[in-house]
């Protein structure tokens, strides 16, 4: 049947419903009748779009609801107090209904999502005012492609969590002026060794990787974001990139004279840039603590490949464990993955206001 007719059968048959239960009065030509859900006031929402034009999909099998207009998506939920515009939560004053077979919004729907939608400036989303600090930021999705990660209990993949909150971290450090650099953007496996090479080679000024967690004790739980570890020797490193990787610094009189010089440069460099790695950890714990409410384990060091290869502040962020059912259920939920992708540009912004960036040689 056509996707039109389907939408005018669906109105018509509200309506009628409606009028048979005695809740629908007689509007004025271009209003749409309310009904009263538990003393307040809610509209259907196919009503809404088809006056506004706003096009419309409707899963009977997870009550949801997305609807399209231009560039914009808006995504609702029966029994949820949320509406995802853009990918950013909109918290509603009251939950969405399903009321006579049809999906119905409260009264302030149009002003707290609507008007989100039509450029009202005051609802737009918070962004962050990065650029003057941060100029690029390369985000990277652990795992992918051939390469699952953890798998939890129902199935979830760490590849696919990862890839979407390193998605909704993108837009919003985007959307603060920041360029954003991603080592993948769909479901592609990246050898290790390619994601320190994007890494190093983009003239970024922070590392970010995106993981999910997993532990045969299933009971265990929480956040925590890794730095590299003290175990390894920035000496070495220093020799090794002083070797094989330029520090573009054709103007110093000692550039290409002394691999000595170069090397105890390149041990200036990786230690400095574990400093800033510590201070970016903990910034980013603080503000998963303040924001979210979710269990933070804190700050680790570790020897992960992609720790230990880039040359600038680089962390992994380990944000749940998939093999804990509670918080494998919590990373299913879009919302919650958001929460997720915005405390950490909450903590990356703070760490741009309290840190003057060193600007590493290879840039």
């Amino acid at each position: 049947m056509d996707i039109a007719i389907k939408r005018r059968l669906s109105v018509f048959l509200f309506i009628f419903l409606l009028f048979l239960s005695g809740c629908a009065g007689v509007p004025k030509k271009g209003e749409i009748a309310a009904f009263d859900i538990n003393g307040t006031a809610y509209y259907p929402l196919v009503r809404i779009c088809e006056q506004k034009d706003i096009a419309w999909e409707y899963d009977t099998l997870t009550r949801s609801m997305t609807l399209a207009y231009g560039e914009h998506r808006i995504n609702l939920r029966a029994g949820e107090s949320i509406a995802l515009v853009d990918g950013r939560p909109i918290h509603l004053s009251h939950p969405v209904e399903i009321y006579q077979g049809t999906m119905a919004v409260p009264e302030k729907f149009r002003e707290q999502v609507l008007d989100v939608v039509f450029g009202r400036p005051q609802a737009v989303p918070t962004t962050y005012a990065l650029s003057s600090k941060l100029r690029k930021v390369v985000i990277d999705a652990g795992h992918g492609g051939v390469d699952p990660g953890a798998i939890g209990r129902s199935g979830l993949r760490e590849k696919d969590v990862n890839l979407d909150i390193a998605k909704r971290l993108s837009l919003i450090l985007t959307q603060g002026g920041v360029e954003v650099v991603m080592t993948r953007s769909t479901d592609k496996f990246i050898p290790l060794p390619r994601r320190v090479e994007i890494t190093n080679n983009s003239g970024a000024d922070l590392f970010i990787s995106i993981h999910s967690n997993a532990n045969r004790v299933r009971s265990l739980n929480g956040f925590e974001v890794y730095y590299v570890s003290s175990g390894v020797s920035d000496s070495k490193r220093a020799l090794s990139s002083a070797k094989s990787a330029p520090l573009n610094l054709e103007k110093a009189y000692f550039s290409g004279r002394s691999q000595t010089i170069k090397a105890i440069l390149w041990d200036m460099i990786y230690t400095q840039s574990r400093a800033e790695s510590i201070e970016l950890s903990h910034s980013i714990c603080r503000s998963m603590d303040d924001s979210t409410g979710v269990k933070v384990i804190g700050v680790k060091s570790a020897g992960f490949q992609v720790l230990r290869g880039p040359s600038l502040p680089s962390v992994l962020v380990e944000t749940g464990f998939l093999s804990n059912s509670d918080e494998e259920c919590k990373l299913k939920n879009s919302y919650y993955r958001q929460k997720i992708a915005e405390a950490v540009a909450d903590g990356v912004a703070n760490y741009a206001q309290e840190a003057v960036l060193v600007r590493m040689a290879h840039k």
